[in-house]
């Protein structure tokens, strides 16, 4: 049986193992494989009977032309650079890596909220450029300094992500208003509560985003429910670009509607020149990286393993397109 890992690079650099795939076929791995070239994705899936996929488009044609394809398995939770649905007409399962991330995207979600609250890879470099040594205080800082402690942190999206962050944030002293589309009572203690997004909006001094991009909610984050937000409340986005107009929150931190946005992730990437976050007041932005600790990556890749050893074994397990699911 023949295995391609058709764009390894991302989930592993050089610093973890493919060797767990080899004991299933012959395992060819490509670094990178460009989308935007079908015929050079045709010919390196050749006659596989296995695709190990992340980003590289598998759309109709390419599956169409690829007739030996018996699984595609994904090394993300998200699927949609594969035509899922034409996949599941060819027979096709189509799998996922779900729940990776949890801890190593909230640590991220943390780091940008205290970067922005500390600045310390700000006063890191002030230092290195010879800033403290000519100031004429002992203590020297450029930027305001913000305790967190009784502080309150609206999350919008309280699935695993949002809850780690959550607990990560009651443990710096702030308390939560989180909102989700299936809320659950026991959500509700003295340092937590549910709340309809205007609460959050109305109420909340740092709002940060955990929930999945869909047609409902796609720029949410806009000029008229900035209107709603406490001026100077900090935004996080960790979660999808798409949450946000980015136009709308530029012109929230030109103006100090907002006091400091921290985002992972953009509408388009890699950026572009003329994202008009790029050179936006007090906007910290970090290339996607979120979810890309070494630990986070290796639990991607074991679970794309057993994801593969599931459907050799006749019980696919992780199925997004329903082909074979149980």
């Amino acid at each position: 049986m023949k295995i391609v890992v058709l764009d390894g690079n991302t989930a592993n650099p050089g610093d973890l193992s493919w060797s767990g795939f080899e004991k299933y076929g012959q395992l060819t791995v490509y670094g990178v494989t460009d989308s935007s070239n079908p015929r050079e994705v045709i010919e390196r899936i050749g006659d596989a009977e296995i695709v190990i996929n992340n980003k590289t488009l598998m759309m109709k044609d390419v599956l169409n032309a690829c007739p030996s394809v018996k699984y595609i398995g994904m090394l993300s939770t998200g699927y949609n650079a594969v035509d899922w649905e034409e996949a599941a007409r060819l027979n096709i399962p189509v799998t996922n890596v779900p729940g990776y991330g949890t801890m190593t995207v909230a640590q991220h979600a943390m780091a940008l909220l205290l970067e922005v609250t500390n600045r310390v890879g700000h006063h890191n470099e002030a230092v290195k450029g010879g800033r403290w040594e000519t100031s004429s205080d002992f203590c020297f800082w450029d930027y305001p300094l913000m305790e967190l402690d009784g502080k309150t942190m609206g999350i919008i999206g309280y699935g695993s992500i949002g809850q780690a962050l959550g607990r990560m944030a009651q443990a710096f002293g702030m308390k939560l208003i989180v909102n989700s589309r299936h809320p659950k009572p026991e959500w509700n203690t003295d340092t937590c509560r549910y709340g309809t997004l205007d609460e959050i909006y109305a109420e909340a001094d740092v709002i940060s985003l955990h929930c999945p991009l869909h047609a409902g909610n796609e720029g949410m984050i806009n000029r008229e429910s900035i209107s709603k937000m406490k001026d100077g409340v900090i935004l996080i986005n960790s979660a999808r670009g798409g949450l946000v107009v980015e136009q709308d929150l530029a012109d929230a931190l030109n103006s100090g509607k907002i006091y400091a946005a921290a985002v992972d992730t953009l509408r388009s990437e890699p950026v572009e020149a003329n994202n008009p976050l790029v050179n936006a007041k007090n906007c910290i932005i970090t290339p996607h990286n979120a979810w890309a600790a070494r630990e986070s990556r290796r639990r991607i890749i074991e679970m794309a393993e057993d994801n593969l050893r599931a459907f050799l074994e006749g019980a696919p397990r992780n199925v997004v397109n329903g082909v074979g699911a149980r």
